[in-house]
């Protein structure tokens, strides 16, 4: 019998895709999968590419009433679409402005590489920060599931109902932790 020690030295080195930048470290892998792992038991957590491009060209379900407006038509703009409802307007947010917090872990193991080529772009152009780590049955397994998962997305509000405070305390110091050294690891990059 062999400690976990051996048997993590013994592990074959994953092949990484070209793209996977920035790729989390040691540490900051750790980090990382600790994160989602409290975010899916706080079900916080949107697993697998479909679900994941969905939620990120979706943005918030909701909407913000903004202010009174008794018949005046606002323009459309391209920053915010408009929808009445009497007496209020609501504005709907791009992504990048929301109150919901979120971070896209990807895997960096995937292949075909096709797969994922497209989840940065959208992260780029929802402003919503990633990462890559080494594994996707590291990413599976933190994210409580069986089969290998390619990305998921962390959410800081579940979607539907509340969290407790303690948990919610506990996934926020967790997300700022991760979301600091995320911000570093792409800062050193460029």
């Amino acid at each position: 019998m062999g400690s976990d020690k051996e048997a993590e030295k013994k592990r074959t080195p994953v092949a990484l895709a070209p793209i996977a930048k920035p790729l989390a470290g040691k540490k900051l892998c750790k980090r990382t999968l600790k994160l989602v792992r409290r975010a899916s038991e706080a079900k916080c957590l949107k697993r697998g590419v479909k679900e994941v491009v969905k939620s990120i060209r979706r943005g918030n379900k909701g909407f913000v009433i903004s202010r009174y407006n008794y018949g005046h038509h606002l323009s459309r703009t391209m920053e915010t679409s408009c929808w009445q409802a009497n007496p209020f307007r609501a504005l709907w947010k791009a992504p990048g402005s929301l109150s919901l917090q979120w971070l896209c872990v990807i895997a960096g193991n995937i292949s075909p590489i096709d797969v994922i080529t497209h989840v940065p772009i959208l992260c780029e152009e929802a402003n919503i920060p990633y990462v890559y780590v080494p594994s996707k049955e590291d990413l599976a397994t933190a994210g409580t599931t069986k089969r290998p998962t390619c990305c998921v997305l962390v959410l800081t509000k579940p979607a539907k109902g509340e969290l407790e405070e303690e948990v919610k305390e506990k996934l926020k110091t967790d997300y700022d932790q991760v979301l600091s050294e995320v911000a570093e690891a792409t800062s050193a990059m460029f």
